[in-house]
C-alpha cells in the first residue's frame, strides 16, 4: 500500500474537496451517459427505438448523487488510472444502479410514483416500456465495461465484468431484492416476516451494499491494485455500503418527501425489515456512525491521497437526502 502516513483519524480532513469532486464526477458521468445514450445506432446495432431510448434516458439522466461512479473514479484515481477509463467503468456501475431503480419503482416491486422529484419511468411511459428500459440499461452496462475503450487488457475487462455481475445478480442486488420481497410476506400468508438482525444485515449487504462495494473494487481492479490494497478497499466498500443503507433507513423515518425526492415512511408502512425496526432509531444511528468509522479505518494504510474516500464514508452516514 501507499507508504504515506495514514490520515484516517483527521476528522473532517478531505471533506472540503468532497462536494466539488462529487459535483465534478456527477457532471462528467452525466455527460458520458448522455453521449452513450445518443440517438445514433452504434456498430453492431440495427436501430435504437426512440421510445425505449427516451425511457432509458429518463431513468438515468438528470439527477442523483452518482455516488457509485464517484467511488469507482476516486478509487481508480489512487492508482493513476486515466480519467476516461475510470469514467467509463463508473458509467457502467451507474447504469446498473439506474436499472435497479427503474425496476424497484415498478408496481410489482415498490410501486413508487416519483424518483428524484420526477415521475418514475413506468409513470412517465408505461410498465412494459419501463421493464424493457431497465433490462436494456443492465445489459448496456456490460457492453460499456467489455469495450476495449474501458481497458486495453481483455483479462482486466473480464475481471470487471465478473465483479459487476456478481454484485448485481443472484448473490448480490437481485438476490437481496428477492429476500426483501419475501420479508414483506409476498409469498406466504401475506404478513411481513420478522427477520433477525443477522438476516437484515445479510439482506442489506446484498441489496444495497454489494453494488457500492463493487464500485470501489472495480476502481481498484482497473488500477491494478495489489492483493493487500484490494482487501483493504473491499473492506472499506462493504462498511460504507452498510452505513449508506442504515442512513437510508433512518432518512425514510426522519426526512420529508421533498428532501428525498420520493415518498417516505414506506418501509414502516410495508413492514420492511430494516435496522431501524430491529434496533430502534437511536441504536441505528449509532450503528450507522460505527460503520462509517469502520470504513474510514479500513483506509489506514493509505495516505492523504485517500482523504476524499474517507470523506465519502462520512458523507454516507451524514447525508440528508
Amino acid at each position: 500500500m501507499s507508504s504515506a502516513q495514514p490520515s484516517g483519524n483527521d476528522a473532517g480532513h478531505g471533506d472540503g474537496d468532497l462536494a466539488s469532486r462529487l459535483a465534478q464526477t456527477a457532471g462528467e458521468i452525466e455527460a458520458l451517459l448522455d453521449a452513450l445514450l445518443g440517438d445514433a445506432a452504434q456498430d453492431g446495432e440495427i436501430a435504437r427505438p426512440a421510445r425505449l431510448l427516451a425511457a432509458m434516458r429518463h431513468g438515468s439522466l438528470g439527477g442523483g448523487k452518482r455516488l457509485r461512479p464517484f467511488l469507482t473514479v476516486e478509487t481508480a484515481r489512487l492508482f493513476g488510472v486515466a480519467p476516461a477509463q475510470a469514467l467509463r467503468a463508473g458509467a457502467a456501475v451507474e447504469l446498473v444502479h439506474c436499472y435497479s431503480l427503474v425496476h424497484d419503482d415498478l408496481p410489482a416491486m415498490d410501486d413508487d410514483d416519483t424518483r428524484r422529484g420526477r415521475p418514475t419511468v413506468h409513470k412517465a411511459y408505461d410498465e412494459g416500456t419501463a421493464i424493457l428500459a431497465g433490462d436494456t440499461l443492465l445489459t448496456f452496462a456490460f457492453e460499456v465495461l467489455a469495450d476495449p475503450a474501458t481497458h486495453s487488457s481483455g483479462d482486466v475487462r473480464a475481471a470487471l465484468v465478473l465483479l459487476l455481475a456478481r454484485a448485481s445478480g443472484l448473490g448480490g442486488m437481485a438476490g437481496g431484492q428477492m429476500l426483501d420481497l419475501a420479508a414483506e410476506g409476498r409469498f406466504g400468508a401475506g404478513a411481513a416476516e420478522k427477520l433477525s438482525e443477522v438476516e437484515i444485515r445479510r439482506l442489506q449487504a446484498m441489496k444495497t451494499g454489494a453494488l457500492l462495494a463493487a464500485s470501489v473494487e472495480i476502481g481498484a481492479v482497473l488500477g491494478g491494485a495489489s492483493a493487500g490494497q484490494r482487501t483493504a478497499l473491499a473492506a472499506y466498500g462493504r462498511a460504507l455500503g452498510a452505513a449508506f443503507q442504515v442512513a437510508d433507513d433512518i432518512l425514510d423515518v426522519e426526512a420529508s418527501p421533498e428532501q428525498l425526492g420520493k415518498a417516505t415512511a414506506k418501509d414502516q408502512d410495508k413492514g420492511k425489515a430494516t435496522l431501524v425496526s430491529a434496533l430502534g432509531l437511536d441504536a441505528a444511528k449509532r450503528e450507522r456512525d460505527r460503520l462509517s468509522a469502520e470504513a474510514v479505518a479500513a483506509l489506514a494504510g493509505f495516505g492523504a491521497e485517500a482523504d476524499v474516500l474517507r470523506a465519502a464514508a462520512r458523507f454516507a452516514a451524514e447525508r440528508t437526502n
